[in-house]
């Protein structure tokens, strides 16, 4: 479902807008829309690898070998 808003913007960057779309041969709604979509996949995208990365290192990762010490052993005095 659309739905419209309202945007407040310089009267500049509305004009530079407007030539890029029409290079682009599309409107500035849909360049708007388009760079929107773009940002909150990438933000999207990035919390899903935080969040999988955080879990694989709350996992911890086991690189092969055998612990033959303590962990008290190395900190003896």
């Amino acid at each position: 479902m659309k739905q419209n808003i309202t945007l407040s913007l310089d009267k500049d960057l509305i004009k530079k807008s407007k030539i890029i779309a029409a290079q682009r041969e599309t409107s500035v709604s849909k360049m708007l829309s388009d760079e929107l979509e773009g940002l909150i996949q990438r933000i999207e995208q990035y919390e899903l690898a935080k969040r999988k990365a955080l879990a694989n290192l709350k996992k911890g990762f086991h690189f092969g070998g055998k612990i033959t010490a303590s962990r008290e052993s190395f900190h003896e005095r």
